[in-house]
């Protein structure tokens, strides 16, 4: 910070400072505190200098959040409130937990709400965290265990699934059992490996992308669970892959392809939204955010999981099921079990005759929570422990 490169944001910063000490406003500092493991202590000096770096530039933080791999002493945590200069309740140990859905309840255990409502002179209210509480409970005695194979080609870099894992285990909380993830990379699965690469899912994922990497082995993988009755969810990229597999080995339409990475293909079953033909500058024009999606048939899958006629789920994408190949794929026995208002778009597809098995172009796993997983997560791996039992 004491670079001369660094001095306009320090200018900023100081500038911010002045403005909001003349408001009523909370500052909380998250800092972490180092444990030696040959000394068998933690050290506190990385905090007072953090905390001298921000009164310098005009800061008094109101609050230290400690983080830490381990519970911190009250003689620790009292030294830092008297070289910091705030008050002792205002020094919150932060250790490393099982799981972070456990922060809240460590947070309420620390009365930080309280303080923070004291800091900011806010009338308090009445806490109620039963629900969290309930919910943390469930993860803790979950006594089961349910593999689903998340097939994808950014594998990798697990955090670009992140959304799609927690949703997964929002399903597991539901059902008090454990969710184990198993990684297949998409471009690694072929024709000679693809029984041995889910032989022991209990249910396969395909969740959402873009571009034609990797596509073969998701659309092994599709037709692994279609043919041996695996429960199934297919979200976005997951829903355009279970409409190429089941129109090219379901309906007979040899070479189905999407024209996004096949613009030859003979049976375009996935194409460009009409709407973005003629879009040129591809900055934010996909089909994107909430829209609405209607549930016809109250027997299908997607209308038991939801319990509603019309819902509304958050889309991105360019690419849409092409619905001159409706009626012929419906023939042969998919159901388009979700549609937009006037019709027009398929927004979920289903196999009734397979125990479990829904894809969606929209993604539900942005509107999961821990303590109110979403529909479609709970369904599916509900479905997936029925099926290993």
């Amino acid at each position: 910070m004491g670079d001369i490169e660094s001095q306009p944001f320090l200018e900023a910063i100081r500038q911010f400072a002045t403005e909001v000490s003349r408001q009523n406003c909370l500052f909380i500092h998250v800092t972490l505190v180092p444990y030696l493991s040959c000394s068998h202590e933690h050290k506190s000096k990385p905090t007072q200098h953090s905390v001298k770096e921000l009164l310098s530039i005009g800061i008094q933080p109101d609050i230290i959040i400690c983080r830490s791999d381990r519970q911190l002493s009250q003689n620790l945590k009292d030294k830092i409130a008297l070289f910091c200069d705030i008050d002792k309740e205002a020094v919150i140990p932060n250790p490393d937990l099982p799981s972070i859905y456990q922060v809240p309840l460590l947070f309420e255990q620390e009365n930080l709400d309280s303080l923070v409502l004291e800091k900011l002179e806010l009338p308090p209210g009445q806490r109620d965290l039963e629900q969290w509480r309930s919910m943390v409970c469930r993860m803790g005695n979950a006594d089961r265990t349910v593999k689903i194979a998340l097939v994808g080609k950014y594998v990798a870099l697990r955090d670009a699934y992140l959304s799609v894992v927690e949703a997964l285990n929002h399903g597991g909380i539901y059902h008090q059992t454990k969710v184990e993830v198993l990684w297949i990379d998409s471009e690694e699965v072929g024709a000679e490996n693809v029984d041995q690469a889910l032989a022991q899912a209990d249910g396969i994922l395909i969740p959402g992308g873009f571009g034609g990497r990797g596509i073969e082995g998701k659309l092994l993988s599709v037709r692994y669970a279609r043919e041996k009755g695996i429960p199934f969810l297919g979200i976005c990229l997951g829903m355009q892959c279970a409409v190429i597999e089941y129109a090219r080995n379901v309906a007979g339409f040899s070479g189905a392809n999407s024209s996004e990475w096949d613009p030859l293909t003979p049976h375009p079953v996935i194409d460009l939204l009409e709407e973005q033909r003629h879009v040129e500058d591809k900055g934010g024009t996909m089909r994107l955010g909430a829209y609405p999606c209607k549930i016809a048939d109250e027997n299908s899958k997607l209308y038991r999981a939801y319990g509603r006629g019309e819902i509304q789920e958050r889309h991105r994408h360019r690419y849409e099921f092409n619905n001159q190949f409706r009626q012929a794929l419906s023939e042969k026995g998919l159901k388009f079990s979700g549609l937009s208002p006037d019709e027009k778009l398929v927004e979920a597809i289903e196999i009734p005759a397979h125990p479990w098995f829904v894809a969606t172009q929209f993604h539900p796993e942005f509107k999961s929570r821990p303590s109110n997983p979403h529909p479609l997560f709970r369904d599916f791996v509900g479905a997936a422990m029925a099926a290993k039992e």
